[in-house]
């Protein structure tokens, strides 16, 4: 996982029935993460999953 980004620049994540939202992963297209997100969404559970592309900040 590259954390600034570049290589990964796509999020899922998840949100409880608290309101608490966390990263579940980091994802190279966006098609891979809406394929991903999609998939934790069809278990059932209360949990809302969506995707975010990470933001790009120039130096």
């Amino acid at each position: 996982m590259n954390d600034n980004g570049a290589l990964l620049p796509w999020l899922v994540i998840r949100q409880d029935d608290n309101g608490n939202r966390y990263r579940v992963g980091r994802y190279a297209t966006e098609d891979e993460a809406q394929k991903m997100a999609d998939n934790l969404g069809t278990r059932g559970h209360r949990q809302m999953y969506w995707v975010e592309r990470v933001s790009q900040t120039t130096p």
